[in-house]
């Protein structure tokens, strides 16, 4: 009985991937006659537009005999839109072809293939197209092949009698393990079951060169796979894996998966989803047989289940395959008003059945639908899809970059649900992983804490849908998310309760935690001619890209290394303008990475995580037969349990240079060695216990989450520290302006200071004054005067802020660097100056760090969203109760100084 063995075509867009696919097709008898893509009459572009544009748009498949097997062959889209597709085909794969044109070569694609092929660890021949045009030479094509993708490329030609030096060939093969070479060695020749292991485990890699459009080395393909794959082991207990939705042309919803272990029989009950399986077709192109069992291997579609999703395991498969590619644009649908936006968005839902990636978000309040998309192509493909399925005209517009947002410690989040006759309470530790790692979701519990049903459902809700981070309200990835505790009722918890606890521990743990904005990446590689290097590698540093050592010969130049997507996106029409044509790029997705301009981008979307009413933090608690809220900060005093867990509390610093592929920058400011400093610290006491004295008479203020950057970056780009801003209540804030530094580095106060002095520290001490009206942390502002003789250390309020005039023979560096001595582990202390040789010293003291222009973009974005607030909240005819004669006096003052700036009043 011959074996099942699931295979996929895999090519950058025009190789040839249709014509090869066709070929295997007509060499194997499944079909009589040859289609070709130009004739639009192609076995597998059953689809108009694919036929219409020449292009694989849809995974599909097809079934042929071989000798040994029978295959599913799976044709997969080439173009880089539709690359999200293609990966969702690769965890149901038992071998690959990767085709590459002898014309091209290796080209950014087909590198993003091979490490998606290396990931999903499918081995894979490689099938050289075109070999039938002018000037193609095998052997610099398998030397590209060698140094481009892998050493282990290897000529398999010979071993069917085309071309010249089997014996040499045998011996690249052995040298690619130290057995096989020892079984050449001493016989003289390997085994096809030898090879056939090593092509299993991706130790070797089959080169076969033909032109498929000619039928040339199809034989010796096919003769290839045939000699040289084996069919997978598997389990006796049923499993599958999902990866595809469709619906066939009555509408029917089908669920196209690979059983991976045991038999799926017709009419049986899917564990997990619980859903009947009414019919198993076998398709070969648009044509399908029905079959009443598919046995482990083989691949089927199944019409009944209507819950499951691509990537989804199924039976034994419990975790789900999370994709590495992801459309990094977000866009928004444009419509006929007239039409009703929820009908609208019941199209696009459905549409996110068939293709996830799309990740449609409904806007409640501006009534908007937006959308995930690659690019332009798939941006068109999609609008055709739309019209022809619906009869719906719709455009796409104001694409913008999709940011996400990570944490850069562990916390512990708790949630609690308890409204009358409910109950549930869930503790979480966040922590944060390395990038590209996803989300990861698992239980740390004990049974005897909480029943293994009501972990079950918490890890559900965990997974079931995006969680938002309290930067941008943006999707969160990178971190663990670890069940500890939780607590149920045995009368009133019910599976809902959960739901509520679970989301509201997660939200309550951004919260606290020290979170981080990250923006896509892509990785470059920049061909030019070698006297436009200096041009090219400006503009690198221009879009904040890293980059690597050139490599520069015969007069070409290759220039590799990674940038963000906003900023690198678009470059290709100024490689061509300034090369005239000679130079190209090509850019393959890199996954995320911390933002390289966190503060215009948080200035750009005004987010206010306390208003997401989506996603609460706060948690509900119940006294006297009724449920009140209790705000994120404080619930963990009214929690029911403890957590069971201790996390010591630290400081995080986020390494924006760290890359192993990229040494680290010199500090572009020379390092000096630091004495002991004997403190007298009686100065910095007075102002310690002033402000203690006036924080405890002070009227308390509701935590409010404002709406600015989190990150105070150093001015040399070496580190990044990210902090969110929230007043942690077991250390007082405190914000150390190096007076005179600031004054300089600020354009405004520097041309002020120029005409006078004593105006310039004013201005200053206004703006100060201004943000901690608006911050409410504890801000001092310290000044030189170690010029004058005999002057003591002076030391007074300027309304809201505290002022200090150095002592004599005391800088305010000095002093600085002091108060970060004495009290930087003991308070959350953040220093505000450009000086380079300062920063190291204050860094070392464990506190954090803010530029001076850094700080100057905060207090606009603080003082801007403030105004944001106040006019939305101010609104006496939308009911608000946010009044201004409610405000203290500081933060009335600070309204009325960003209204004025703002030219809002």
């Amino acid at each position: 009985m011959k074996k099942d063995i699931t295979i996929a075509v895999l090519a950058h867009v025009d190789a040839g991937k249709t014509t090869l696919s066709e070929a295997l097709l007509y060499e194997s008898g499944a079909i009589r006659k040859i289609g070709r893509v130009d004739h639009k009459d192609a076995y597998l572009d059953t689809d108009d537009m694919e036929r219409e544009r020449g292009i694989t748009i849809y995974a599909k498949q097809a079934r042929l005999e071989l000798e040994n097997y029978i295959l599913t062959l799976l044709d997969t889209p080439g173009h880089v839109d539709f690359s999200v597709e293609t990966e969702r085909v690769l965890c149901c794969l038992d071998y690959a072809i990767l085709l590459v044109s002898a014309a091209d070569g290796v080209q950014g694609h087909t590198r993003t293939l091979w490490q998606l092929l290396k990931r999903y660890n499918v081995p894979l021949f490689i099938f050289v197209n075109k070999m039938d045009q002018p000037g193609m030479d095998a052997k610099k094509i398998l030397a590209n092949l060698k140094m481009e993708l892998s050493g282990e490329c290897v000529d398999f030609m010979p071993v069917f009698g085309s071309g010249d030096g089997l014996s040499e060939c045998l011996e690249e093969i052995a040298m690619s393990d130290e057995k096989a070479l020892d079984d050449f060695l001493s016989e003289g020749d390997l085994s096809d079951r030898a090879i056939t292991e090593l092509v299993a485990r991706r130790k070797v890699f089959p080169v076969i060169f033909g032109s498929a459009l000619k039928l040339e080395g199809i034989n010796e393909l096919v003769s290839c796979m045939n000699r040289f794959m084996k069919r997978k082991e598997y389990g006796e207990e049923f499993s599958a894996r999902v990866y595809k939705i469709s619906r066939d042309a009555k509408g029917a919803r089908l669920t196209h998966l690979k059983v991976t272990g045991g038999t799926l029989k017709v009419r049986s009950v899917i564990g997990g989803i619980e859903e009947k399986v009414n019919q198993i077709r076998l398709y070969s192109g648009d044509r399908f047989e029905t079959a009443d069992e598919v046995s482990a291997g083989g691949v089927c579609a199944v019409l009944g289940p209507l819950n499951t999703y691509p990537g989804m395991g199924l039976g034994a498969e419990e975790n789900d395959v999370v994709m590495s590619l992801e459309p990094v644009m977000v866009f928004k649908a444009v419509f006929d008003d007239k039409i009703s936006p929820l009908s609208v968005l019941s199209y696009f839902k459905e549409l996110e059945e068939e293709q996830p990636e799309l990740h449609v978000i409904w806007n409640e309040k501006t009534k908007e639908i937006q959308i995930q998309m690659m690019g332009e192509v798939q941006i068109e493909i999609l609008t055709a899809e739309i019209k022809k399925r619906y009869d719906l005209d719709v455009e796409f517009k104001e694409g913008t970059i999709l940011y996400k947002e990570t944490i850069a410690n562990t916390v512990i989040g708790i949630g609690h649900f308890e409204p009358l006759r409910h109950y549930a309470e869930v503790h979480l530790v966040l922590e944060p992983l390395e990038r590209g790692s996803g989300l990861v979701f698992e239980t740390d519990c004990s049974e005897e804490i909480l029943a293994k049903n009501w972990q079950r459902l918490v890890l559900t809700h965990l997974k079931e849908r995006e969680h938002r981070g309290v930067l941008l309200g943006a999707p969160i990835t990178d971190m663990k998310i670890s069940l500890v505790a939780g607590a149920a009722h045995i009368k009133h918890t019910e599976g809902g309760d959960f739901r509520q606890a679970t989301y509201r521990a997660v939200r309550q743990g951004l919260m606290q935690a020290v979170s981080v904005l990250l923006e896509p990446y892509y990785r470059f590689r920049l061909d030019i001619p070698e006297e436009f290097v200096g041009r090219a590698m400006n503009d690198i540093d221009r879009m904040s890209g890293k980059l690597n050592s050139p490599e520069i010969f015969d007069g070409k130049a290759t220039l590799t290394g990674k940038a963000p997507v906003s900023t690198i996106q678009g470059y290709q029409k100024e490689v061509l303008a300034y090369t005239g044509g000679r130079g190209s790029i090509s850019l393959v997705m890199d996954g995320y990475d911390e933002c390289h301009n966190p503060t215009e981008v948080l200035a750009d979307h005004i987010y206010d995580p306390n208003a997401d009413l989506r996603n609460p933090s706060a948690s509900v608690f119940c006294a006297h037969g009724a449920g009140y809220l209790v705000e994120w900060d404080m619930v963990p005093m009214y929690a029911h349990i403890d957590s069971g867990v201790e996390i010591l509390e630290n400081s995080y610093t986020v390494d924006a240079t760290k890359n192993k592929e990229f040494e680290e920058a010199p500090l572009p400011y020379p390092t000096r060695k630091t004495e002991e400093i004997a403190i007298g610290t009686d100065e910095i006491d007075s102002i310690i216990n002033s402000i203690s004295h006036a924080n405890s008479n002070a009227k308390k203020n509701k935590w409010k989450k404002t709406k600015v950057n989190p990150a105070f970056r150093n001015t040399s780009g070496s580190s990044v520290t990210m902090s969110f801003g929230n007043k942690n209540k077991s250390r007082e804030e405190y914000l150390l302006v190096d007076g005179y530094n600031i004054i300089f580095a600020w354009e405004e106060l520097s041309e002020l200071a120029k005409t006078t002095i004593d105006g310039a520290r004013g201005r200053l001490l206004d703006i100060m004054s201004n943000y901690q009206g608006i911050k409410k942390i504890n801000i001092i502002v310290v000044f030189d005067a170690y010029r004058l003789k005999e002057h003591p250390t002076e030391i007074y309020d300027y309304h809201n802020v505290h002022v200090v005039f150095t002592k004599e023979a005391e800088t305010a560096d000095q002093y600085i660097e002091k108060f970060a001595h004495e009290y930087g582990k003991k308070y959350k202390v953040t220093v505000a100056t450009s000086d380079g040789i300062e920063q190291i010293i204050i860094r070392g003291q464990g506190c954090l760090l803010t530029s001076a222009r850094e700080l100057e973009n905060e207090i606009k974005v603080a003082s801007k969203s403030a105004v944001a607030t106040f006019k939305e909240n101010s609104d006496v005819s939308t009911h608000k109760h946010y009044l201004f004669d409610s405000l203290d006096e500081d933060t009335r003052k600070a309204l009325f100084s960003s209204y004025s700036e703002s030219d809002d009043i």
